[in-house]
């Protein structure tokens, strides 16, 4: 008898194509949503790597634009129509709002530092915006795609055991078939999961770095702003 059984079994297909055609049509719709995520999570991740490396390259070639020595007028006067950097659009945000300042008699209004300040904390956080865009979704499926998972072994088990019932039989090539496909989807749940947890750790301590950087700059900017007002 159980010769019989373990050649019944050896008989099924456990290929990860042949677990997914067998699964209720439950399970098949989260072994679906939980492998799109996992591609999603990988496509934000690799999105985000060249976007933080190109504005890493962008801000170097700003810091020697803006530290060459060259007037800040003239760097304005370059970069005011298009600014296309993080740091010439918080350039360009603290040199507006530091032309808007002066009275036409070329007086300064009163209260200039803290607006300037303001509108580069401004255009900071729009840019902080936009280096963490995604991350959500990454933090999102880190934490649910295990538990995804979870439900929908938790659905194949429930329709291993009804087959189990139906058929009145508890032997290996009943139960082996259904339990396998039920944990295929806890398997994808983690696969989905593990890679977004990372990810979301390590882009969001990258984005911090890089808006620590804009942070570092603007606090230079205001610094060099706050002299000319002193003078003025």
């Amino acid at each position: 008898m159980e010769t019989e059984v373990l050649a019944a079994a050896q008989e099924i297909d456990f290929s990860m194509w042949a677990l997914f055609l067998r699964a209720t049509f439950i399970v098949k719709v989260v072994m679906i949503m939980l492998i799109v995520a996992s591609v999603w999570v990988w496509a934000v991740y690799i999105q985000k790597l060249m976007q933080f490396r190109q504005a890493r390259a962008e801000t170097s070639v700003f810091d020697e634009a803006f530290w060459s020595g060259e007037p800040l007028d003239e760097l304005y006067a370059k970069i005011n129509g298009a600014p296309k950097t993080a740091n010439e659009r918080i350039f360009v945000s603290a040199m507006t709002e530091w032309e808007r300042s002066h009275r036409n008699d070329g007086g300064l209004i009163a209260g200039a530092q803290a607006r300037i300040d303001r509108a580069m904390d401004v255009a900071i956080a729009k840019e902080r915006g936009a280096l963490t865009s995604g991350l959500t979704f990454l933090a999102t499926t880190g934490s649910t795609g295990p538990f995804i998972g979870l439900f929908g072994t938790v659905w194949g088990i429930k329709h291993a055991f009804e087959e189990i019932a139906i058929q009145q039989n508890t032997n290996l090539a009943v139960v082996a078939p259904g339990i396998a496909e039920a944990l295929l989807a806890t398997g994808l749940g983690l696969l989905a999961a593990i890679p977004a947890v990372v990810f979301f750790n390590q882009l969001t301590r990258d984005a911090d770095k890089i808006t620590g950087e804009y942070e570092a700059f603007a606090d230079e900017f205001a610094t060099i702003l706050s002299r000319q007002l002193d003078a003025a």
